[in-house]
């Protein structure tokens, strides 16, 4: 479990790179999405068991946000969600993914900070989509 004085630290971490996602990085992701998706699917990390369902949501909420299937999600939300998928997809985050065990620790965690800042506009935007929200929150 995530203590609340380095959640702070990821919720900081987070913002900041959320700031920096401008609509060239958008388009940019939008590119490499459908790869990065695939790859995604890929991951093996018994420790953060929904990792890839939460990935795979929010790859699906920032195409159908960029693609204006979905007009509902605040843009501060569609910008941690692009932050959080170019950041799974680095080799080398904060832990590297090739560390044994705990390669996908950060990863887990920038994603569960995007899912908890801004979770009402997620939950709305899973029942859009005929989704249980619980389900892909319930554990780290």
């Amino acid at each position: 479990m995530v203590n609340l004085s380095r959640m702070s630290e990821i919720v900081s971490f987070l913002n900041h790179g959320a700031a920096q996602i401008t609509p060239a990085v958008v388009e940019k992701v939008l590119r490499h999405l459908p790869r990065w998706k695939m790859e995604f699917t890929q991951i093996n990390a018994p420790l953060f068991p929904h990792l890839v369902d939460q990935l795979e949501f929010l790859a699906d909420a920032v195409e159908d946000c960029a693609e204006g299937a979905y007009k509902d999600m605040p843009y501060v939300a569609f910008a941690e969600a692009v932050y959080a998928l170019t950041y799974a997809n680095k080799q080398v985050g904060i832990i590297p993914n090739f560390t044994p065990f705990m390669s996908r620790a950060d990863d887990s965690s920038v994603v569960r900070a995007v899912l908890m800042q801004n979770q009402k506009a997620f939950a709305r935007f899973a029942e859009a989509q005929g989704l249980d929200f619980s389900t892909i929150t319930n554990n780290p």
